[in-house]
């Protein structure tokens, strides 16, 4: 079980999502906090959960032993975990009880080799903004308005509720380093789409899944709350879909975006649409902010294209690391 940290400022949310785990009905075989280049915060874990930096209760604190963002991060867990299956989770999320116990059951068949969960937006507003549209919960980490229910099939899952098992990364490496999240800098993402479908290029037959049982409950700060973060999200977006296009090939890269900007968008636009012939709040803006959203992503692609052409747009994928220790099987999430 990994969680990747960085920032003070998101003690409270550390904590409570450590709780979290301590609390499954299926216990978590350890749980390695990895922080990403802030000594302060290393410190500070390090005491709250034993000055060792192991607490008796499985818990340890680890440094990002990689370049600075979250894709390094992880595989430093991966580096360090024991498991045989490999959990993430945000942290400034909190799962339910019952969120490893899924994912455990899924991988009772041998084809499955990734599983993710549903995440569900905690507003700080409390609610959510009556102009946010559901199809854009993914801006703020969250599952969207489109996904199909249960237990499916899917192209990839979601890093910050997600499980692996460790030979998907013997086998296909590690997360890709120059993609995805660095702190507070351009909210890039992609780095689990493209490790996805490097898995399924590596292990022909390969089965990933969403188990919508498996649930989060993920923060959305206020200032995710506004129009401008959801614009500059839908723009990075574009520009990571591009990066990895550019390594994956469109067909592959682009084959659930088709899908979304096709048939979901559409319709969460006639949605909006229809609320506000009836009167209901929010109805014309959701429309809206659905068409510039798509706007800027495909203006984001456009630029990331352009930029991938110029610069070779490659970025760089961590080899598979041997885990310390052993590797019981038994256990379903480390």
């Amino acid at each position: 079980m990994v969680i990747c940290v960085y920032t003070e400022d998101r003690w409270d949310d550390i904590v409570a999502s450590v709780a979290s785990v301590r609390a499954q009905s299926r216990p978590a075989l350890e749980t390695l906090v990895v922080v990403d280049h802030n000594p302060a915060l290393l410190r500070r874990l390090a005491k709250h959960f034993g000055d060792d930096g192991c607490a008796g209760d499985g818990v340890r604190v680890l440094a990002n032993a990689g370049p600075r963002g979250l894709s390094a991060g992880r595989n430093t867990g991966i580096a360090a975990s024991s498991g045989e299956v490999i959990a993430f989770l945000d942290d400034d999320a909190t799962a339910e009880r019952d969120w490893l116990r899924h994912f455990a059951e899924a991988y009772a068949d041998p084809q499955v080799m990734a599983v993710g969960g549903r995440t569900q937006p905690v507003w700080e507003s409390r609610r959510r903004p009556a102009w946010f549209p559901e199809e854009f919960d993914w801006a703020v980490g969250c599952t969207y308005r489109g996904l199909p229910p249960g237990r499916v099939r899917v192209r990839n899952v979601l890093g910050g509720n997600a499980s692996f098992r460790r030979s998907a990364f013997e086998l296909a490496g590690g997360f890709a380093t120059g993609i995805g999240r660095d702190g507070d800098r351009l909210p890039l993402g992609c780095e689990e789409t493209e490790l996805c479908i490097r898995l399924t290029r590596a292990v022909p037959g390969a089965v990933l899944l969403i188990d919508d049982r498996s649930v989060i409950h993920h923060r959305v700060p206020a200032a995710r709350e506004r129009f401008g973060y959801l614009w500059t999200r839908s723009y990075a977006e574009g520009l990571s879909k591009a990066l990895v296009s550019r390594s994956v090939g469109a067909q592959k890269g682009l084959a659930s975006e088709r899908r979304y900007s096709t048939r979901v968008l559409p319709a969460g636009v006639a949605r909006g649409l229809r609320d506000a012939l009836l009167g209901r709040p929010g109805g014309a803006a959701r429309a809206g902010v659905i068409l510039a959203g798509l706007t800027a992503a495909t203006g984001g692609y456009a630029v990331g294209t352009l930029r991938a052409r110029r610069s070779g747009g490659r970025f760089a994928v961590a080899a598979a690391a041997e885990p310390a220790g052993l590797r019981p099987a038994e256990e379903a999430g480390s």
